[in-house]
């Protein structure tokens, strides 16, 4: 099944409202306009949606969600649970009673979880499941990777901590296995993605999917290549620093 990945979903003039700051963050938001138009454009085709962050809006994305007959996936960034511009513990709780599925996005989303050390990622996931179930009362099985950042050991590491399946960032329907895991790729959703490409995203049609496949071999090809490098041209390109680190606490 194919799966489409958003982030938050605020004015563009309020894009720091919910979930991490930044331009770099601000690239992955969507107004509340255009999310309505996509999930009206998308209809009734068969698709999950996935939210990564944690970001505060996700209430209004549930309702938007709910209007359509859509279950959403969100996946939190344990160690701002309750921090400026992310869900609460009730707001998890009150989503998860409302149906949808909430999954780990990691403790402090490093922005290259794949490079970290075994202890750090193994962390990362066994932290942050243990979190989310002590909130939600119930075994949590879901993860998603942050940053995009994925190796091998991401995916020992969250089979290890007890995951089921593991969201990537590969732009792909076809789903794999390793560790025991499921391995999910998804789509991504970006502030200029208009209503026709997300509905064409989640239909499965060759052209747009194609694209995002070609976009994401090259990007990776420049980030194995550049690495820390990658990370600093990224930076000046998008005129800021705000990168999140390892056990950040507070946005």
């Amino acid at each position: 099944m194919i799966a489409l990945m958003y982030h938050d979903v605020v004015a563009a003039e309020d894009a720091d409202s919910s979930g991490f700051p930044g331009r770099d963050a601000a690239l992955y938001k969507v107004t509340p306009e255009q999310f309505e138009a996509h999930l009206g454009a998308i209809g009734g085709v068969e698709v999950t949606i996935t939210f990564d962050d944690g970001g505060s809006s996700a209430m209004r994305a549930a309702d938007g969600l709910e209007r359509h007959g859509f279950t959403g996936h969100f996946f939190i960034t344990t160690n701002y649970i309750g921090a400026r511009g992310f869900v609460t513990e009730h707001d998890l709780r009150e989503l998860r009673m409302r149906g949808h599925v909430i999954g780990s996005h990691s403790c402090s989303h490093p922005l290259r979880m794949g490079h970290g050390s075994w202890p750090q990622v193994l962390d990362e996931w066994t932290r942050s499941r243990s979190i989310l179930a002590d909130i939600l009362g119930e075994d949590v099985q879901v993860a998603s990777v942050p940053g995009g950042d994925f190796a091998p050991q991401v995916a020992e590491a969250a089979a290890r901590a007890g995951f089921a399946r593991l969201f990537t960032s590969e732009p792909t329907r076809e789903a794999r296995h390793a560790f025991g895991l499921t391995l999910l790729g998804r789509f991504t959703i970006q502030r200029w993605t208009t209503a026709d490409t997300a509905a064409a995203l989640a239909a499965g049609d060759w052209l747009p999917c194609a694209r995002q496949a070609l976009m994401w071999n090259a990007k990776k090809i420049s980030k194995r290549v550049g690495g820390e490098r990658y990370l600093q041209l990224r930076k000046l390109l998008l005129r800021h620093g705000d990168d999140v680190q390892w056990g950040d606490r507070a946005v």
